[in-house]
């Protein structure tokens, strides 16, 4: 693979699993130097780090929880001090208590909105000053399914996701003559820990759903997810700005959800 972000910094949030692990992964394979943001298991970012020395790139673990402004502003500052620039940002940690609406209280609120909004825009804030520095940069946004369709217990997360979405139009919008370019990749199902964690003993009945109603017949992987990641972080993408890239199979031509999500109960 061609090393084309050799010298290039980029910073990830919950890159020790699912998503994040895989985005870091492809970045690192390219050559980049990959600040692998992670809130406890430090261990699984050291072997993130691990991987992607392996694979002719630098990892470095990053403490941080991206809904906590004062730890924020430390993962910041520590790339800042470490690097003194920023090339590419993914927003990609996410929370959110699984309920019906009917049963959300204020603090499920907030701690959604605090890791989904507040850290996607007081985020890409630290990011594009530390981007500046380089003439300009790349940020993508982690979005979902939830924030353009209707999923039993997502409202809350749905509702956060589609306001993280406006924000990276609007940054499109606002970055754009800096030279950063501000998008969001979609995806519908990947299979991860947080969705084995939603689906619970349904999941491989969701996953049967899901596989019918895609039209390509197939489930996408989180490294599906991650290479339209890698290709908005890539010179290819140069003149792609405001756009969230679906990574879907097609699903969203069909009308039906899939019947076996868990319920609302």
């Amino acid at each position: 693979m061609e090393k084309d972000l050799k010298g290039r910094i980029a910073f990830i949030t919950g890159a020790s699993r699912g998503i994040g692990r895989a985005a870091a992964l492809k970045l690192g394979a390219r050559g980049g130097t990959v600040a692998i943001g992670y809130r406890r298991e430090r261990a699984a970012a050291d072997e993130v780090a691990r991987e992607i020395v392996a694979l002719g790139g630098e990892g470095v673990p990053v403490q941080l929880d991206a809904g906590d402004p004062e730890a924020r502003d430390r993962a910041f500052d520590e790339i800042a001090e470490r690097f003194d620039g920023l090339d590419i940002f993914i927003s990609n940690a996410a929370a959110t208590a699984f309920k019906p609406l009917a049963q959300i209280k204020p603090h499920h609120v907030e701690k959604t909105f605090a890791i989904t909004v507040h850290g996607f825009l007081f985020g890409v804030q630290r990011a594009a000053a530390l981007m500046e520095k380089r003439g300009g940069g790349r940020i993508v946004a982690i979005s979902g399914y939830d924030c353009v369709r209707t999923l039993p217990r997502h409202g809350v997360l749905g509702a956060a996701k589609a306001a993280m979405e406006m924000l990276a139009r609007q940054f499109a919008f606002e970055l754009g003559p800096r030279g950063i370019r501000v998008n969001c990749v979609n995806f519908v199902y990947a299979d991860t820990d947080s969705t084995r964690f939603y689906a619970g003993e349904g999941h491989d009945a969701m996953q049967r759903d899901v596989r019918e109603l895609t039209p390509l017949r197939s489930l996408a992987t989180a490294d599906d997810v991650a290479d339209a990641i890698s290709y908005l972080c890539s010179d290819g993408a140069r003149f792609v700005s405001g756009q969230t890239l679906m990574v879907d199979g097609g699903i969203l031509l069909t009308a039906p959800a899939p019947q076996h999500l868990p319920s609302l109960d």
